[in-house]
């Protein structure tokens, strides 16, 4: 299972940030666009620890301008 995630770069901070809309609170930032994959990677770890047993079954996640090109 793979649900989009949006991305915007704030010039302002100058960080990255992210959200996964369908999931409420599942927003992080990062200075660099590895840095908030990780990011993202460790919330939605969270949101579903209490939910998906084991982990490796909760859903994955892709920018959507990853969605549009497939």
């Amino acid at each position: 299972m793979e649900i989009a995630a949006s991305i915007e770069f704030d010039p302002e901070t100058h960080l990255y940030v992210g959200a996964i809309p369908t999931i409420p609170g599942a927003h992080s930032q990062g200075a660099t666009l590895d840095e908030l994959h990780a990011n993202l990677q460790e919330v939605l770890e969270l949101c579903f620890e209490e939910f998906a047993d084991p982990l490796d079954q909760m859903p994955r996640y892709r920018f959507e301008e990853e969605l549009r090109r497939l």
